[in-house]
């Protein structure tokens, strides 16, 4: 699949891009990234890209026209049709479920704001949804868009040595994830479990279904009204609740 970036710091997201699991996904051919600076869109001498709120106000306002014709340049260079991100704390909570629905698309094209945000005109005009990696504010969208990468680069067939991983992660069937144990067995803060030593698989995965749903209900059981759960996972967490 295809990203494009929108962006004052495209470098920035490149970098990012450069190692690990989206490293290896760009270098096999399964993910291309590539960056747009609406500076180079900009015109006058001193390329602006910003103005003061109409109303007064502290901070910038990003302007239409810089970032639309980023925009054009971008949907321009490749033919497939091309969902446009606004990474924004006003936009809905980043999960798993909507980073797989973003990855399965052949483009993705992430609009990075800074300052005071964007012109209102432009998301109405050329966003198709804003995005929230949580409740809080960064200096810009970058960081949030190199994490949507990082989460789409990874679910992209091919990038992880192990298929399975992907499948176990948090949030993958709407729980959290088991604890993970390796070498060496023993050390001074502890023992690895005996059932993963065990070599009985069937137990290993009950071991793990049974950990996966006490540290939910522990640290996120609001998860747990979305989660596809089993009988036998409801009689293990009524167990659990009673203790």
């Amino acid at each position: 699949m295809r990203i494009d970036v929108v962006s004052l710091f495209p470098e920035f997201i490149a970098q990012c891009a450069a190692f690990g699991v989206t490293g290896r996904a760009i270098e096999r051919g399964l993910l291309s990234l590539q960056g747009w600076n609406p500076r180079d869109h900009a015109e006058g001498n001193y390329r602006r890209v910003d103005d003061r709120p109409f109303g007064g106000g502290p901070g910038m306002v990003m302007l239409v026209d810089p970032l639309r014709r980023a925009i054009a340049a971008a949907r321009a260079a490749d033919p497939r049709p091309v969902r446009v991100v606004y990474m924004s704390p006003q936009g809905r909570p980043l999960d798993q479920a909507g980073v797989r629905e973003l990855a399965g698309r052949e483009r993705v094209m992430l609009l990075c704001g800074r300052y005071e945000g964007v012109d209102e005109r432009l998301v109405r005009a050329e966003v198709d949804e804003e995005v929230s990696i949580g409740d809080y504010v960064l200096s810009g969208g970058e960081l949030a868009a190199a994490v949507v990468v990082d989460a789409i680069a990874r679910l992209q067939d091919g990038a992880l040595n192990d298929a399975g991983s992907a499948e176990q992660d948090s949030f993958e069937g709407g729980l959290l994830d088991c604890p993970h144990y390796t070498r060496p067995v023993e050390h001074e803060l502890g023992k690895v479990p005996d059932v993963l030593l065990s070599g009985n698989h069937a137990e290993i995965a009950k071991w793990r279904r049974e950990q996966s749903l006490r540290r939910t209900l522990e640290r996120r059981p609001d998860l747990l009204d979305g989660a596809a759960l089993t009988e036998a996972d409801r009689r293990t967490l009524d167990r659990l609740r009673q203790g």
